[in-house]
């Protein structure tokens, strides 16, 4: 058999490789002046009147969004189902609730139109999930938001460098947005992530919070020539502070985010032309004058087609073709379906999305050969 496909894998090179050694051999490997300059590099990637906040995870990063935005016992926050279990959990880390929401069958985003009818007067936040990098409708979102008094949180793990009529994501008017560098993002830290926002004293929490409470970062109190060992515990706050290890991979992987996205394109259009002609509902583009980034790209496979979705994952493991599945949805998982009584009816498009999709192998170091090999195999199956 041919050298087995990876669903995804991170493409680094010297250049991270290199600046990793630069940080181990520094003698600083913890929060200091990469962080830094990877923090004021995305600052300037995302654009003017937004601040950058490095974290260890997405997952810290909402955490931290919800906590500065005063989510709390006793509120509510709106997501959708079809997302992975950290845009939710975040949510019961503050002992709040969620009203968990189904899809729009087409761009499987959040469905605008459910969002008004789950508000209640315990409703405090909605978490939008820039699903597989596709935009959701933010200036929908964000008027409705303003009229019912809510804040607007971006869970953009998937979106990085999406953009929604012509702006990217990060630089809206929406309270926070949260990027992933998960190894299997668009680009990586290996783990980590980043909070943006415009508001000063939002920005001010988050930063206070990341690391335990406390007012001053480790490298300004370890590294400054003059003593300043002080330092004060303003609240009970986290550990989710960014490594310049982490930082050093990221300073790299930003700088080619563009020939990354360039990459990911010319493979989505190579999918998108070899694919067309079988039994498959292909993911829809942007609709709204933007720009997808390419973060997943899943196909569903149509009721008459010759295999259901598990046969047909097996058999592109059988030739050598890692695949996954985004996501099986919070409300058939065991904790979320028990906690709020949610059944598989309650979120019809989301249930007949997931029982038809695989996410099939996309990543930048991709060969043509090897995507050649998964058209070819998705065609023996399904042709």
């Amino acid at each position: 058999m041919s050298s087995f496909i990876p669903f995804s894998t991170p493409e680094i090179d010297d250049s991270e490789i290199n600046e990793v050694i630069d940080t181990l051999r520094s003698g600083w490997i913890t929060t200091g002046p990469k962080v830094k300059k990877f923090e004021s590099d995305f600052q300037d990637f995302i654009g003017p009147g937004v601040e950058a906040v490095a974290v260890n995870s997405a997952t810290a990063g909402l955490h931290l969004a919800l906590e500065a935005l005063g989510v709390g016992e006793g509120d509510e926050v709106i997501l959708p189902s079809l997302t992975f279990t950290a845009t939710a959990v975040v949510v019961r880390y503050l002992n709040a609730d969620i009203k968990f929401l189904d899809v729009d069958p087409l761009t499987l985003n959040i469905n605008i139109d459910h969002i008004r009818s789950a508000v209640t007067s315990r409703t405090k936040v909605i978490i939008v999930v820039h699903y597989a990098g596709l935009s959701c409708d933010m200036d929908k979102i964000l008027s409705l938001a303003d009229e019912l008094n809510l804040k607007v949180v971006e869970d953009a793990a998937h979106a990085l460098p999406t953009t929604y009529k012509g702006r990217i994501i990060g630089s809206l008017q929406s309270d926070a947005t949260v990027f992933s560098f998960y190894a299997n993002k668009t680009m990586t830290t290996g783990e980590g992530g980043m909070v943006v926002a415009r508001d000063i004293d939002l920005i001010k929490r988050i930063k206070i919070m990341r690391l335990h409470g406390i007012d001053r970062d480790a490298f300004t109190r370890f590294q400054s020539k003059k003593p300043k060992w002080y330092y004060e515990v303003v609240a009970p706050g986290f550990k989710y502070n960014m490594t310049d290890i982490a930082a050093a991979i990221g300073i790299h992987q930003l700088k080619k985010l563009p020939k990354f996205l360039e990459r990911r394109q010319y493979l989505v259009k190579r999918y998108l032309n070899k694919l067309a002609d079988l039994p498959l509902t292909l993911p829809s583009d942007d609709m709204n004058g933007g720009s997808h980034s390419w973060h997943l790209f899943i196909i569903r496979i149509k009721i008459d087609a010759k295999m259901n979705r598990d046969d047909l994952i097996q058999f592109l493991s059988d030739q050598g073709i890692g695949t996954s599945v985004h996501y099986v949805p919070l409300h058939r998982q065991p904790y979320w379906c028990n906690k709020y009584n949610l059944t598989n009816n309650m979120f019809p498009a989301t249930d007949q999305a997931y029982l038809s999709m695989i996410s099939i192998p996309l990543y930048t170091a991709m060969t043509d050969e090897q995507q050649d090999r998964v058209i070819k195999a998705l065609h023996d199956a399904l042709g």
